[in-house]
Order: C-alpha cells, then sequence, then structure tokens
C-alpha cells in the first residue's frame, strides 16, 4: 500500500504521480476534457462558485492547469480511482491569481464530481497534495479558503488539519459586493503541523 502524497514517475504529460491507498492523483489528460467540462457546468458542483463553465471555458482552464503542473512540478491533479473511475474529478496545490493580506501563497484545494461527493475522497488526495507541497516543494505553509456558506469544504479543512484565524476573514475580490459568495474564511497549515 502506498504512502499518502508518495510520487510515482511522472506522467506523460509532465509532472508527478501521487498514490494514496483507494486514489490515483495524475497530470490532466486530453480524455479528461469531457468528464472535466461536465463537472464544470454541474449546478450541484459549482453551487459555491460564481458560474459554471461552458465546454471553452473548461477547457481554457484544463490548458491552464496543464501548463502550471510542467511550470512548477505542482498544481491541480486530476484524481481517478483505479480500475473504477477514470476521472473523479481534481486535487491539488494553487497559485491564486489575486491580491489579499496572505497572498503570495499556495493553495490546496477541489472539486470532485457530484458521484464522488461523500466517499472521502477530497481529504484524502488533499493529504496527499499537502504532503507533496510540505515533502518535494519544500513549502513551509500552505492556505485553503471558501465562502462562508460552503460548510462542506470547511469540514475538509478542518479533516486534514488545517485551522482557521476568524480575524483573517476576507472579502473575496473576485466576487461582487452583495453577492452571497462573497465573504470568505481562510484556513492554514504549515510544515512543522502537518501529520503527514
Amino acid at each position: 500500500m502506498a504512502e499518502p502524497g508518495s510520487a510515482a514517475a511522472p506522467d506523460a504529460d509532465a509532472g508527478p504521480v501521487l498514490t494514496t491507498p483507494r486514489l490515483r492523483l495524475r497530470p490532466f489528460r486530453d480524455a479528461d476534457l469531457a468528464p472535466f467540462a461536465a463537472m464544470n457546468d454541474d449546478p450541484h458542483v459549482m453551487e459555491n462558485l460564481l458560474a459554471r463553465l461552458d465546454r471553452a471555458e473548461s477547457d481554457a482552464f484544463a490548458a491552464r492547469i496543464r501548463e502550471e503542473m510542467r511550470a512548477r512540478g505542482f498544481g491541480l491533479w486530476a484524481v481517478e480511482v483505479p480500475a473504477e473511475i477514470p476521472f473523479a474529478g481534481f486535487v491539488g496545490l494553487s497559485v491564486p491569481r489575486f491580491d489579499a493580506a496572505f497572498t503570495p501563497c499556495v493553495e490546496v484545494g477541489w472539486r470532485l464530481t457530484h458521484a464522488c461527493w461523500g466517499r472521502g475522497y477530497a481529504p484524502e488526495a488533499a493529504r496527499a497534495a499537502l504532503a507533496h507541497g510540505f515533502h518535494a516543494a519544500g513549502l513551509e505553509q500552505i492556505v485553503s479558503f471558501t465562502s462562508v456558506v460552503n460548510r462542506a469544504s470547511q469540514r475538509v479543512m478542518q479533516k486534514i488539519g488545517m485551522t482557521r484565524d476568524p480575524s483573517e476573514d476576507f472579502d473575496h475580490p473576485s466576487v461582487p459586493p452583495g453577492h452571497r459568495l462573497r465573504r470568505h474564511v481562510l484556513y492554514r497549515i504549515g510544515a512543522a503541523d502537518f501529520a503527514g
């Protein structure tokens, strides 16, 4: 059984492959584009995000994901459940592209297909991403954030050992004033606090 976050040889599409007891995190492939687009257009999955993505927007997002993985050696990995689900969503590390009191930083995040909710895949894969960030990439701290109404993502943050200081809650600059998703919570974890 693989250690959470253990890295195998890089995938053909340039980037590390991480394994956990149930999951494989790998770079995106062309075959992922259609299920990725379906996930990004699912109203359940996108409920706590500003807008669903059409196919062109989803493909552009996937292209950015692939480029960032090649450039940084970490990023958002496609998640698969071997021999069961070839594309379950993504989990991984990214660099936020907006200015805030806590940026620049690296964020751990996830988005799974609705059929994969409630199985514990998000925290399992997120722990692997954290392990890679701290052990392979040498990061000292990783953050995560979501809207105050997104309780499910906050529970994942808590399950993976992240903590919140309410004084760091913030209004997301990309969300219009008055929108129900504007207010965000910020969670953090440091390398010294990560239990693996």
